[in-house]
């Protein structure tokens, strides 16, 4: 991942079962690649684990790793979610980025990845 902060796990206690955990990051922040000018939003991250779950406090730093980085939301939405599947490898996962109002409009992106498919 770069010189992303490293995401930590942990062993999912329930590993026999599907469950959804969902993470919501609703003070997030990028840069626009076009203008410089800072990017807010909300990144929702729904999944499935597997065998291992992500520590949140490893994914506040990572998420704001993001902070002054130049990225298009297409690009950072599939971005975080190869990085998550990479790190946890879920049985299901899907993240979606909502940016507030730029020049009139809102932007929402969602990528999900399905184990096996």
């Amino acid at each position: 991942m770069g010189n992303k902060p490293e995401l930590e796990l942990f062993d999912n206690p329930f590993p026999q079962r599907d469950y959804c955990i969902t993470v919501r990051c609703p003070e997030f922040t990028s840069v626009c690649p076009r203008t410089g000018q800072p990017d807010f939003g909300q990144i929702i991250i729904e999944y499935c684990p597997d065998k291992l779950c992500i520590e949140l406090k490893s994914l506040k730093f990572y998420m704001q790793s993001y902070r002054n980085r130049g990225i298009f939301y297409e690009a950072l939405t599939n971005e975080i979610l190869d990085d998550l599947c990479g790190a946890c490898k879920p049985r299901w996962m899907k993240v979606t980025a909502k940016f507030m109002a730029r020049g009139g409009m809102t932007t929402d992106v969602v990528a999900e990845y399905k184990a096996n498919s």
